[in-house]
């Protein structure tokens, strides 16, 4: 799979963002649809470990991260192999760099957002909040 981001960029305090992943490449496994990969949301702030934020599981059930509950909100169409995250009242913490992710088709992924469930990576996109 291809995953690539857009939508990021610098925004002030208080404002909002919607970021976008569009997919791609699914002819190379065509027994598998977009429908069945867990597609997820991390980000990756300066000098900070990747945080999972958001994901969508196999079975189409979502999981918002406790840190950012309440202002993120992930949604997908799945029609356009396309998986969305809106970020509301933006704060300096929210500076990161966020990457859009995939399971292997196959994949049972666990109750939390972990990396180690996630195969495919884009490139991510930037997001840049001052006060």
């Amino acid at each position: 799979l291809q995953l690539v981001e857009s939508g990021g960029g610098s925004v002030q305090a208080g404002g909002s963002l919607r970021l976008s992943c569009a997919a791609s490449g699914y002819s190379r496994l065509p027994r598998y649809t977009y429908s069945d990969y867990c597609m997820a949301w991390f980000r990756q702030a300066p000098g900070k470990e990747r945080e999972g934020v958001a994901c969508i599981r196999r079975d189409r059930t979502a999981t918002i991260a406790d840190a950012v509950k309440g202002r993120f909100a992930i949604s997908e169409d799945s029609a356009k192999h396309t998986l969305y995250l809106e970020i509301n009242a933006l704060n300096s913490e929210d500076t990161a760099m966020y990457y859009c992710a995939a399971s292997l088709p196959w994949s049972d992924c666990s109750a939390g957002i972990e990396e180690s469930d996630y195969h495919y990576w884009g490139q991510g996109t930037q997001v840049t909040v001052s006060s």
